[in-house]
């Protein structure tokens, strides 16, 4: 069975082009970016490699401690070697699940943004990390204006 066609008399039909000439055409629409425009691409992968380090030592080793909670709790009580009641295991678990908590924050916060790595600790990195996450949640018009 046939389509009806409208029977509209200025109907036109779409005019060909070439690939050579779409592509070309595709190149000159394509912004330019000036010196003067800088484009932020994020955390550089060197401050990120540097801080999913300290969150492992500081994070992950208080959550694993925390789940281990449970099993040697399991262990102690089912063997008879103590009578360990709940509350206290839920307790300790807690406790290193906070410590984990607190951990991810300070691995996040103390981890240098230069390309060679800060101090150990790097305690010295945090009011300096904490500014700039304040900055990231300003509005851009109000970051531009403090810094002229």
């Amino acid at each position: 069975m046939k389509k009806k066609q409208g029977k509209n008399k200025n109907f036109t039909k779409k005019k060909k082009i070439s690939e050579s000439d779409a592509f070309r055409n595709i190149e000159k629409k394509v912004p330019t970016i000036t010196p003067k425009q800088k484009i932020s691409t994020g955390i550089p992968k060197y401050v990120a490699d540097r801080m999913a380090k300290r969150i492992f030592f500081t994070a992950g080793i208080p959550t694993i401690m925390g789940m281990s909670v449970f099993v040697v709790s399991y262990i102690i009580v089912t063997r008879n070697i103590a009578e360990i009641p709940p509350s206290s295991t839920i307790a300790i678990s807690a406790l290193f699940f906070l410590l984990g908590l607190g951990g991810l924050s300070f691995g996040i916060l103390s981890a240098s943004w230069d390309k060679e790595p800060g101090s150990f600790f790097g305690i010295e990195n945090i009011p300096l990390n904490i500014e700039r996450a304040k900055a990231a949640f300003r509005p851009a018009s109000q970051n531009f204006d403090e810094k002229k």
